[in-house]
């Protein structure tokens, strides 16, 4: 709403600094950081007094009674105020005639509706652990379909791979690549949730990736940078750096309640759509691959489970502990906030690397 101002730049000279994405996605961060200060303790106290409050009691594992048990009247659902102030800070800062301003706009709202519902599903039947994985997958699938299918057939927007590494080399997948969106936005999506189990873990590392991604959308968008970095040039992108700066405030303003120990958790409500959200923007700025080094901590989490399942499936026995891993560590021996420090340390270590290969091609 406020890039609309810079038109009147002639009236008052101080809007021409709106018309700036660097200025813009400075003011989305800090907006979104003040909008989960001021009203985080409000809405942690609502939900107590309603008592939405986190199961972390859970009968299929009760290995994790030790660690658990101090969280059992901590609210949930914390997420509603992490996707509310990303989405009004957009709607304030962003132009909101970017395409993919919009697209992203919608999927975040999406997710955030998907995971409200689970939370909520998760809340009213005591006996059930949420939505089922069927309708869960499902209306990811709709949703993941609906975007692979935007990209590929939508004018102007690439749907060819930009291989990390390696300059002026763009694979075509042909259609396969609407399968390969729909791969990384559901995968993304509930890597994220599964990485959500421990205090301040997953918002910790969204907030490091959602930076990182903030610095890709401006090079990515800017014609002198992505041509001395060769890498694609894409105009609109630039624009989602607005959102993955309003990202970073609010993950950093959350984790101001959620680190260790936490006064409320943000739920599928935040998970899921923080999770869609970081996938899309890395499709839409051509990074689909990268998100697999940059988001390295949530790929381990996912294949922890996926391997666990298929080796109990397979041959009757577990790899781990328990899966996720960082709930094998935390049986291993390893304190919460050991484990957490020490994710978050990878991730920064991968996001570094991740903007290295920009410049090694």
């Amino acid at each position: 709403m406020f890039y609309y101002l810079s038109q009147f730049k002639d009236f008052f000279f101080g809007f021409n600094v709106l018309k700036y994405i660097t200025f813009r996605a400075a003011m989305a961060a800090l907006t979104t950081f003040l909008l989960c200060m001021v009203f985080g303790p409000a809405v942690t106290r609502f939900l107590k007094e309603k008592k939405i409050k986190e199961r972390a009691l859970r009968d299929d594992c009760p290995s994790l009674h030790q660690f658990s048990s101090g969280k059992q009247d901590v609210p949930t659902m914390g997420g509603v105020f992490i996707i509310g102030s990303i989405l009004l800070s957009v709607f304030l800062w962003a132009d909101l005639s970017n395409r993919f301003i919009l697209l992203t706009f919608g999927t975040c709202l999406y997710l955030a509706v998907l995971g409200g519902i689970d939370d909520y599903v998760k809340l009213t039947r005591p006996k059930t652990r949420g939505l089922t994985a069927k309708a869960k997958f499902l209306w990811q699938l709709l949703l993941a379909g609906f975007i692979g299918s935007y990209v590929f057939f939508s004018p102007g927007v690439s749907t060819k791979l930009d291989i990390p590494f390696f300059k002026d080399i763009l694979l075509d997948i042909g259609l396969f690549y609407i399968l390969l969106v729909a791969f990384i936005v559901i995968g993304s999506t509930n890597a994220v949730n599964l990485t959500d189990g421990l205090d301040g873990l997953a918002v910790g590392c969204i907030l490091i990736v959602a930076l990182t991604l903030a610095i890709l959308c401006y090079v990515t968008g800017h014609a002198n940078f992505s041509e001395y970095l060769f890498i694609p040039f894409i105009p609109q992108a630039a624009e989602l750096t607005v959102f993955a700066a309003a990202m970073v405030g609010a993950c950093l303003g959350f984790l101001w309640f959620n680190c260790y120990p936490a006064s409320i958790f943000m739920g599928d409500t935040g998970s899921l759509s923080l999770g869609g959200t970081i996938a899309l923007i890395s499709i839409l700025i051509k990074k689909e691959l990268l998100l697999i080094l940059l988001g390295g901590v949530f790929v381990i989490e996912a294949l922890s489970v996926i391997l666990q399942v298929g080796s109990f499936k397979l041959r009757k026995k577990r790899i781990f502990k328990m899966a996720p891993f960082h709930h094998h560590l935390q049986l291993s021996g390893w304190s919460e906030a050991k484990i957490i420090v020490r994710f978050w340390i990878i991730n920064i270590i991968l996001a570094v690397i991740t903007l290295m290969t920009l410049k090694i091609r």
